[in-house]
C-alpha cells in the first residue's frame, strides 16, 4: 500500500456509542506517531468526541453512508478505515466497496452473517486484486472465538483430524445500535440463507473440504461447570472459515458453538427467550416495537460496564491430545470490542502481517500479531490443562 497516504487509520462512526469507546481507546493507545482521524456526518457531534477524548489538534472527516462519494474519499486517504456504522446490511455496503477499490483494509464489528457473505459475493475478488483486507467481526463478534479457535489448535498435534468446541459465558447489557443490528439480522432469516447459498456456490467445494461447523449439543459439560446451550452465531462460520485458509487446523477440523450457563432453569428460560425474540422479529409491527424500546447511540454507563465480563473455554482434542483453553476479558460488547476493534486497527496500520487480501477472518489477517496485541491491552489467552493419551 502506498505510504503517502495522510493517515494510517480513519475511525468511521465515533459518535455513535461503540464508536466513541473506539475513539477513547486510540487516544490512550495509538502514540504520538500514529496519524489518525475521526469521520461522521455531524461535525458538532465529532468536535465533542474530540473534546471528550483531549485530542483538539485530530483531523475531522465528514462521511455519510448516504454520499458514497465521501466514503471513496476517506478510503483513499488512509491505510485503513474502521467502521461502527450498523446495521451494517442496511449501512455498510458503500464503504467496503470503497475500500476495496481504493486497496485500504478495512475493520468493522459486524454479527451479521448475511452482511459478510454479500460482501464476499460483490467485493472479495476486487479486494484480492487490489491487496486490500476486508476483515469483519473485529469486536466480540468475533475475536474471541476465532482467535481462541486458532490458540487452541496450535496446541494440539499436526496433521490429524482435530475438534475444537467453544462454550461461552458473559455479563453484561446491550446498546441500542447492538439490539437494532441483532433484531434486524433474525428478520432476515431468508435473505441471510440466500445469501450463505450464493456464497457456497461460489466458493465450490473448497467451501466445505475437510472443515465442518455443527450446531452444538444442549447438556451438560463438566469443563466449563454448567449447561451448555447450541449458539447459532456469526462465530462458528468465522471460525470454520479460518480452518479453511490455514493449513495449521489440520485435514479434518470440526468446531462446536456453544452459550454456557450454571443453571437449568436458566437454560431453559434462555432459549426459550431467543425462540420467543426470533419470532417476534418476523411480524413487523412486532419488530417495530421492538426497535423503538432501544434508541441508537445509548448504552450501559461506566459503572455497568466495569461489572461486565466474558469467558470463552475451548475443548480441543486430536491426535491422542486433550487441551482445555481459555480467553478472557472485561465488558465483551463495549469496553472489549473498543480495544478488539482499536488493536486489529493498529495491527493492519503498523504490523508485519501475511501478504494475504480480500475477505479475511481476523485469524487469517492477524493470528499471532494481533494475540500479542490483545495480551498486552488485558485480554488473557490461558491454557487451562494440556494432556496426551
Amino acid at each position: 500500500m502506498p505510504d503517502d497516504r495522510p493517515y494510517d487509520i480513519v475511525l468511521f462512526g465515533a459518535t455513535g456509542f461503540t464508536g466513541a469507546l473506539t475513539a477513547e481507546y486510540l487516544a490512550r493507545n495509538a502514540g504520538p506517531a500514529l496519524r489518525w482521524a475521526l469521520a461522521g456526518r455531524n461535525r458538532a457531534k465529532l468536535e465533542a468526541v474530540r473534546d471528550r477524548i483531549g485530542l483538539p489538534e485530530l483531523p475531522l472527516l465528514h462521511a455519510d453512508v448516504t454520499d458514497p462519494a465521501s466514503l471513496v474519499e476517506i478510503a483513499r486517504q488512509a491505510r485503513v478505515v474502521a467502521t461502527t456504522v450498523g446495521p451494517y446490511v442496511s449501512y455498510g455496503e458503500p464503504l467496503v466497496a470503497a475500500c476495496a477499490d481504493a486497496g485500504t483494509h478495512y475493520a468493522d464489528i459486524t454479527g451479521e452473517p448475511e452482511f459478510v457473505d454479500r460482501m464476499f459475493i460483490r467485493h472479495h475478488e476486487r479486494a484480492r486484486r487490489t491487496g486490500a483486507k476486508l476483515v469483519h467481526a473485529c469486536g466480540f463478534d468475533s475475536v474471541p472465538h476465532d482467535l481462541g479457535a486458532y490458540f487452541t489448535v496450535r496446541r494440539l498435534p499436526e496433521g490429524v483430524p482435530l475438534e475444537v468446541s467453544g462454550f461461552v459465558r458473559a455479563s453484561g447489557a446491550a446498546s441500542g445500535g447492538t439490539a437494532h443490528s441483532a433484531v434486524m439480522a433474525i428478520s432476515r432469516f431468508r435473505q441471510t440463507a440466500e445469501a450463505a447459498h450464493i456464497r457456497r456456490e461460489l466458493e465450490g467445494g473448497s467451501a466445505a473440504s475437510g472443515t465442518r461447523r455443527t450446531r452444538g449439543m444442549p447438556g451438560s459439560v463438566r469443563h466449563v461447570g454448567g449447561w451448555a446451550l447450541p449458539l447459532p452465531t456469526l462465530d462458528p462460520q468465522i471460525v470454520a472459515r479460518s480452518a479453511r485458509a490455514l493449513d495449521r487446523y489440520g485435514p479434518d477440523f470440526t468446531y462446536r458453538h456453544h452459550f454456557a450457563v450454571r443453571r437449568l432453569p436458566v437454560a431453559l428460560g434462555l432459549a426459550a427467550g431467543v425462540g420467543a425474540l426470533a419470532l417476534l422479529a418476523q411480524i413487523p409491527p412486532a419488530r417495530s416495537l421492538l426497535l423503538r424500546r432501544f434508541a441508537p447511540g445509548e448504552g450501559p454507563g461506566v459503572e455497568q460496564r466495569a461489572r461486565s465480563w466474558f469467558k470463552v473455554t475451548f475443548l480441543g482434542l486430536g491426535g491422542g491430545a486433550r487441551v482445555v483453553t481459555e480467553v478472557a476479558g472485561g465488558d465483551p460488547g463495549y469496553g472489549e470490542t473498543a480495544k478488539m476493534l482499536g488493536e486489529s486497527a493498529l495491527c493492519l496500520a503498523t504490523d508485519d502481517l501475511p501478504e494475504v487480501s480480500g475477505q479475511l477472518t481476523t485469524a487469517v489477517a492477524m493470528g499471532d500479531a494481533l494475540i500479542g496485541r490483545l495480551v498486552r491491552a488485558g485480554i488473557t489467552f490461558t491454557v487451562l490443562s494440556d494432556s496426551r493419551k
